[in-house]
């Protein structure tokens, strides 16, 4: 695909909608259906779940969030703790994605498998409310944009003023973003919700062991990186995604299409994570073929380069280059921490 600034066919100033000239109509093809969803023997082929590899990835996530912190603790000066600190901008990344893999049953063949780690190992440690969690974003895959969207408010608006960027970015920095997330978690705990009870224990047993291990600074990094610098990834990773769209039933209107840089793919979309409108298109794909999912849909001529924008930092200019208008600053419902009543 050719290098370009943004997409060819510019989207209208009041969203991000690629233009009508930019969404070409070549469906169904021998090997996607109208939908761009695979054929049968395609999409048996690519939602097969390797559950052997899928097991590596696991450790190698539970290395880069609890490795690294007892590391820092192991070591225990201030710049191990610091370097911990921005290491685990990653390190939650990676339990987050691989806990979303664990909600759509595409972690391990074995349902209670995949669920237990999904919530133990993966989502209660980085706060996903993993049961709730997954009732909200199959809504949220069922009709993206529409009535029950979990999101909306997250999503909604963009491009925004500059100003407003630097707000939202700056509440996510500081600490406020997570703060509102932890009060819905306070409250869930007192009205004695089944699953804040257990991300609590799970909590409780990490705060243990490093007071035992005379290392209370190392919780102290986990909670505030999460607090922190994942709390900024995870907003920006997030609009890149949906920002501005709307809802349709061709999903090039709703998800967006970004290239995947490596330094993008380390720091905020491992796990090809980046490759979300291949997602969005067949949500029963594993993450480790949404890559070949993705090629299928450029070759069939469905996804095109006026769609793609040519990197994450030239998405979020995009985003933040709207004009005042009366715009409302919303707060952004958080679908991952948030329990029945």
């Amino acid at each position: 695909m050719a290098v370009i600034d943004r997409p060819s066919s510019p989207p209208s100033p009041t969203n991000m909608v690629p233009g009508p000239d930019a969404l070409p109509d070549v469906l169904p093809t021998d090997r996607l259906n109208e939908r761009a969803k695979p054929v049968r023997e395609l999409r048996d082929e690519l939602r097969r779940i390797p559950n052997g590899r899928n097991a590596v990835a696991v450790v190698s996530t539970l290395l880069q969030s609890f490795g690294v912190v007892t590391a820092a603790a192991v070591i225990n000066t201030w710049w191990s703790y610091l370097l911990a600190f921005v290491l685990m901008a990653r390190g939650h990344v990676c339990l987050n994605i691989l806990a979303h893999e664990a909600a759509h049953r595409l972690l391990f063949t074995n349902r209670r498998a995949n669920d237990l780690v999904g919530r133990f190992l993966m989502g209660y440690p980085s706060y996903q409310a993993m049961l709730a969690y997954r009732r909200a974003h199959f809504a949220h895959h069922r009709d993206e944009m529409g009535p029950d969207e979990p999101d909306a408010s997250l999503y909604a608006g963009y491009p925004i003023p500059r100003d407003s960027w630097r707000r939202k970015l700056t509440r996510d920095a500081v600490g406020i973003s997570a703060y509102k997330n932890f009060k819905v978690l306070f409250r869930a705990i007192r009205k004695r919700r089944a699953e804040a009870l257990q991300i609590v224990a799970v909590h409780l047993v990490m705060i243990g062991l490093s007071i035992a291990f005379m290392r209370p600074l190392a919780y102290v990094v986990w909670i505030v990186s999460w607090s922190t610098v994942w709390r900024v990834s995870n907003r920006l990773r997030a609009i890149a995604e949906h920002g501005g769209l709307i809802r349709s039933r061709d999903r090039r209107e709703t998800t967006h299409v970004i290239r995947q840089s490596l330094v993008a793919r380390y720091w905020m979309v491992p796990y090809h994570t980046g490759w979300h409108l291949a997602h969005h298109v067949d949500m029963g794909v594993p993450w480790r073929n949404l890559p070949r999912l993705h090629d299928e849909l450029v070759a069939s001529g469905w996804v095109t380069p006026a769609i793609e924008y040519p990197s994450y930092r030239a998405f979020w200019k995009a985003a933040s280059s709207g004009s005042r208008g009366g715009r409302s600053e919303q707060a952004a419902a958080t679908s991952f921490l948030a329990f029945d009543d």
